[in-house]
């Protein structure tokens, strides 16, 4: 593909992300691509994911630099505008972000010349029975060691709206969903439904829909599953509830999972991706779906999850298991698979560049 102009958005806490940042202008220029710097919060404020975009000329790609927090804000400017997103890895965990820092010249050259791979990640939409608002005074609460908050989501318009439909959210999550307690010593009381059914009534100290993205987020802190990002799933997972059922239900792409505050619950805060976005009152209701954009990421080989998750939960392997000596692998990888696993997804061996999944002729 043919990038014309650039958006970038860069941990602004990070020397080595500063450095990263130069490297990326200096390519522009080079290429005679245009690059803006978006969501910097220069002005004390910051924007709808809409106007940042178009006072950076509508880039057709977003470089974050960072770590996956990063890279979230990226992908809320990326999905509003259907632009591709590539992350440069300075972060400690990094699920999301692709390239290491002195790679990123290579990358944007291999972004260039269209040797790469897009993998579409799903996203959540956001319906509610009232239009979020965060109450005054409580931004000031937040701001200690972070940003300031995003402004109040927009209503889509395209959409219709109202009645017992609630109204449709300009929001997208890559990760999740949050709906959690205000107070520390009440509990929210939340009545969760699933298409369209009452599954239960939870008095929790959270509840959230995730994306098998966000799995390995917020979800897995909780004692959620981790999920493949490649699946479509909504994962609905409680957070230190009140009951005996306190396991995460995986639900299909195309059943809403819906919270309403109940009646005697505390005042409820509503978080996409992290980022606080309203305050829901007892009788008020959000309802989490599957949204029709996808994410557009960036990758220059196919993701090795799983290693990537063996890597990063610094998993180990039990001793007894160990005891016969090391296990031979399942399936061998320095061969094409037999005729009958040649659909699947399994690593193997490239002859040149970055290990490749996928079946193999």
């Amino acid at each position: 593909m043919t990038v014309s102009r650039i958006g970038l958005v860069v941990h602004g806490g990070r020397a080595q992300a500063a450095q990263a940042a130069r490297t990326v202008r200096e390519w522009c220029a080079e290429h005679d691509v245009r690059c803006a710097d978006i969501d910097v919060w220069h002005d004390g404020g910051r924007h709808s994911a809409a106007d940042e975009i178009a006072a950076a000329g509508d880039p057709d790609l977003i470089v974050t630099l960072g770590g996956d927090g990063t890279f979230l804000r990226g992908a809320r400017l990326a999905a509003k505008h259907d632009a591709l997103i590539l992350g440069v890895d300075l972060g400690r965990v990094g699920f999301l972000t692709e390239v290491p820092a002195p790679a990123v010249r290579s990358a944007l050259d291999a972004v260039q010349n269209g040797r790469i791979n897009v993998e579409n990640r799903m996203l959540l939409a956001l319906r509610a029975s009232c239009s979020l608002q965060v109450p005054v005074g409580m931004e000031a609460l937040l701001r200690y060691g972070r940003g300031p908050l995003l402004p109040p989501p927009r209503v889509r318009i395209e959409c219709e709206s109202g009645d017992e439909w609630g109204v449709a959210l300009d929001v997208t999550a890559l990760n999740d969903v949050v709906l959690e307690k205000l107070a520390r010593d009440r509990q929210v009381s939340v009545g969760v439904y699933l298409a369209g059914r009452l599954l239960a009534s939870y008095s929790a100290d959270a509840l959230l829909v995730a994306t098998p993205t966000g799995s390995t987020a917020y979800s897995f802190a909780a004692g959620g599953p981790v999920v493949s990002p490649r699946a479509d799933a909504l994962i609905f997972t409680p957070v230190a509830p009140h009951m005996a059922f306190n396991r995460s239900v995986v639900a299909a792409p195309d059943e809403p999972i819906a919270l309403r505050v109940l009646e005697r619950s505390g005042r409820a805060a509503v978080s996409i991706d992290g980022q606080l976005r309203g305050v829901l009152d007892p009788g008020d209701w959000i309802g989490v779906y599957a949204s029709p954009r996808r994410l557009r990421a960036v990758r220059l080989g196919s993701m090795d999850f799983y290693g990537r998750l063996r890597d990063r939960m610094n998993l180990t392997d039990a001793p007894a298991a160990l005891a016969d000596g090391s296990a031979a692998p399942l399936w061998p990888i320095t061969s094409p698979p037999p005729r009958d696993l040649a659909h699947l997804a399994l690593p193997r061996v490239a002859t040149s560049g970055p290990p490749t999944i996928g079946p193999t002729s």
